[in-house]
């Protein structure tokens, strides 16, 4: 035992190993010694067992190792074969390479954020994309912050903030994931909530009757655009809400949750109603999101009257749910790829996987099958299969996208050994994430369109004894 003890090297022996050496370059001296002391224990417990013991540039690869994957982000890079286009746990859409280089940019210098370089003074923010969006949307005014949620907490506190009634009907008290309830925002946001109509059934004279009531800060129009409700059903168009509340010198907000600038028929996908439009009829203000159908960062945008924006932009509030300048360095980018519609699909993440084809996508899965059988062997069963992927994020929630992808079936018939597989592909370098459906692990290859990289990725099953 003795013998073995002497065997075991020293700290500085294994720092002065190739992989050592590489261990404290990348992540320093004082990582690197701590973890070599800590293997160093373990070769120890090893010696008074009698086991075999490693050499000095075993244990600096140890290190290395160790320290790469201890140092590895957990917001790294996932293929996301879901089948959810804008999948909000994956971080929803992808940005287009113009947004990509432009936050980077901004990430590099300062930038003139709140500074009027004409003026040479303090300047705003919202400076930067005003124009751009009012163009886009024909409303007077614009500004921005963090999410949707944010813009209609921000829009119902200004408006409505010290108890002030808000209509609305009560087949559009919504709730999106997370458990964010309109009726909760509406009274984290001070406002008081007037439900008209029944879940089913509003109609012009609910609305009329609560406009006759004491205290009435506004109207709000909530977009369903996360669930529909169909059958016997009825509710008020905003043309006609618009009407009503002009009468009523009341404002009328509508919140168009995952808000589109374009219409999406051209391209095949069911028309949502847009922002322009939702202007046009009326509305007061409009607020979107900025993440979602419109392809760019987390935000959220309040467009519409001068006047009221102006109101929303005094709002204290509104300094604690600003977007930075990487964000608004991105979303400027994001808009001006909007006033070229006609190469829009090409250059827009998210509009192009959207507008993918079933047959592009087959042909994909055709080509990818012999290898990834490979990969996994002989205990799975993979083969091409049609499938069906979503928007994702709340978007037109019954709308289905014709796909393909793989089909990966446990040859013992398992579904243990699939859940296995799933947790294998999620702990590769790059992880996988597909979904378990019919007995099988289905990867849709709608959003993948690195096939090499994909392909490279799946050697890490075998290299680290996944499967």
């Amino acid at each position: 035992m003795n013998e073995s003890f002497r065997a075991i090297p020293s700290v500085d022996t294994v720092l002065r190993s190739s992989a050592g050496q590489a261990a404290a370059e990348r992540f320093g001296h004082g990582e690197t010694i701590a973890r070599i002391r800590d293997l160093l224990e373990e070769e120890r417990a090893a010696a008074r067992q009698g086991s075999r013991l490693r050499d000095p540039e075993a244990l600096g690869a140890l290190a290395l190792g160790e320290l790469e994957a201890g140092w590895r982000s957990s917001l790294g890079p996932v293929f996301n074969l879901t089948g959810t286009v804008l999948h909000t746990n994956l971080g929803r859409a992808l940005l287009a390479d113009a947004a990509v280089e432009a936050a980077v940019a901004a990430m590099r210098a300062p930038v003139a954020l709140e500074y009027d370089l004409d003026a040479g003074r303090r300047g705003e923010r919202d400076d930067h994309l005003r124009a751009l969006i009012c163009d886009l949307t024909g409303a007077e005014d614009a500004t921005v912050v963090n999410n949707n949620a944010a813009a209609v907490l921000l829009t119902l506190n200004t408006l409505a903030g010290h108890g002030g009634g808000v209509v609305v009907s009560r087949g559009e008290l919504v709730e999106i994931g997370g458990a964010f309830r309109m009726p909760d925002i509406m009274a984290q946001a001070g406002a008081r909530l007037i439900e008209v109509g029944t879940t089913n059934r509003t109609h012009e004279k609910d609305y009329r009757a609560a406009l006759e009531g004491e205290g009435v800060a506004l109207l709000l129009k909530v977009h369903t655009s996360n669930y529909r409700i169909e059958g016997f059903t009825s509710a008020v168009a905003a043309t006609t809400l618009a009407k009503l509340a002009r009468a009523a010198g009341t404002p009328l907000v509508n919140d168009l949750g995952s808000g589109t600038l374009v219409d999406l028929a051209r391209w095949g996908i069911r028309r949502e109603p847009t922002v322009r439009e939702a202007v046009a009829e009326g509305c007061d203000l409009v607020t979107f999101s900025g993440d979602k159908l419109l392809g760019g960062p987390q935000a959220g945008f309040i467009v519409g009257r001068r006047d009221l924006i102006a109101a929303i932009n005094r709002n204290p509030m509104k300094r604690a749910l600003r977007v930075d300048k990487l964000r608004m360095a991105a979303l400027e980018a994001t808009l001006r790829l909007y006033r070229d519609p006609d190469r829009l699909a090409e250059r827009l993440p998210a509009l192009r996987l959207l507008t993918r084809s079933r047959d592009e996508i087959a042909a994909l899965a055709r080509r990818l099958q012999p290898a990834v059988a490979t990969a996994l062997g002989p205990a799975y069963r993979v083969s091409a299969a049609d499938c069906a992927s979503q928007i994702g994020s709340g978007a037109l929630p019954l709308d289905m996208l014709a796909s393909a992808g793989l089909a990966l079936h446990a040859t013992d018939g398992s579904g243990t050994t699939l859940e296995r597989l799933a947790s294998a592909l999620r702990r590769l370098p790059v992880p996988v994430i597909g979904r378990i459906a019919d007995n099988a692990l289905v990867l849709d290859l709608r959003c993948l369109e690195d096939e090499a990289a994909f392909i490279a990725n799946l050697d890490g099953l075998s290299d680290a004894g996944l499967i």
